[in-house]
């Protein structure tokens, strides 16, 4: 039969160190967070292998998916063009706003998009 001093004892984890103190008056130091912008020089200015992957060599591969198309005027999913101008509309209210915009406008919009402009 095991005593009550055996059934008491139990093994302490691995990991923990008994003679660990944390003292939080002693770490009373402010971490300062770096940007996106600091942490991507500074791995541009360290010398690294051709084969290692950090922030400024991450690619993505081209997606399959067709690229989402948008109103010119307002931003909401776009399912229609004007054939004329080849701007984008998303409802029969934009669409009227567009058949009035003068020709100068609407190269503004298409050259936004980064689209070519329209040929008239």
């Amino acid at each position: 039969m095991m005593s009550t001093e055996e059934i008491r004892a139990e093994p302490k984890p691995v990991f923990k160190t008994a003679s660990f103190y944390h003292n939080s008056k002693t770490n009373a130091k402010k971490r300062a967070w770096k940007s996106l912008k600091q942490i991507i020089s500074t791995e541009k200015a360290l010398p690294w292998p051709e084969n290692v992957v950090h922030y400024s060599s991450i690619n993505a591969p081209p997606s399959f998916k067709p690229a989402e198309k948008f109103s010119d005027l307002s931003g909401l999913p776009a399912p229609y063009t004007d054939p004329q101008t080849r701007l984008r509309f998303a409802n029969k209210e934009e669409y009227a706003t567009l058949i009035g915009l003068p020709m100068d406008i609407t190269a503004g919009y298409l050259a936004l998009r980064g689209a070519s402009s329209i040929v008239g």
